[in-house]
Parts: structure tokens; sequence; C-alpha cells
């Protein structure tokens, strides 16, 4: 079955659509796209993963057409840089 696997980080994203065997779980899929050689940065262990944009557990079974999406850790807080562009945008009035 044929399915896709994404990951981005701060520099590069990466899209890969690959063939999987039936009743492919999303961490059998992972490992055998070979992205994890390419950022080895990603630890399963701790980041999460989703399915079109649906959080998911690594051991769901993957579908055919499915999106497997493995997500970065939050590097900002999300209050902290809104409060930040709020503030930009304001001084940005000011012209």
């Amino acid at each position: 079955m044929n399915v896709g696997i994404c990951y981005a980080d701060s520099d590069r994203q990466l899209w890969l659509r690959m063939e999987v065997p039936d009743e492919s779980t999303v961490e059998q899929a992972i490992h055998r796209s070979g992205i994890l050689e390419r950022f080895p940065e990603i630890d399963l262990g701790v980041q999460k993963v989703g399915i079109f944009g649906k959080l998911v557990k690594l051991d769901t079974p993957v579908k055919e057409g499915d999106r497997i999406e493995i997500y970065r850790p939050i590097t900002a807080d999300p209050k902290t840089v809104r409060r930040r562009k709020i503030a930009s945008d304001d001084d940005d009035d000011d012209d």
C-alpha cells in the first residue's frame, strides 16, 4: 500500500511517498522510509506522530494513502510568540 511520510525542521522539509506492506504500523513505515537516517535528531520516544494532523500512537495501523507526520517539539512558547507579533504589528501602525 502507498503512504506518505513527512517531516520538517527549521531548514528543510521532506515528504516521501512509499510502498509499505499491508498491516504496517506508523512506526514500521517510519523506519522503512529511511527518514530517521536523514534526520538523526528525530526521537520517536519523545516526538509525537500523526496521520493527517490527528495525533496517533506508533502502533497505529496505516491505511492506503495515509500521510504520516512526525512533529517537532515546540521551541518557542506560542503565547510569547503571539505577544511579540502583536507588539510588532502595533509598532508598524505608528508609520
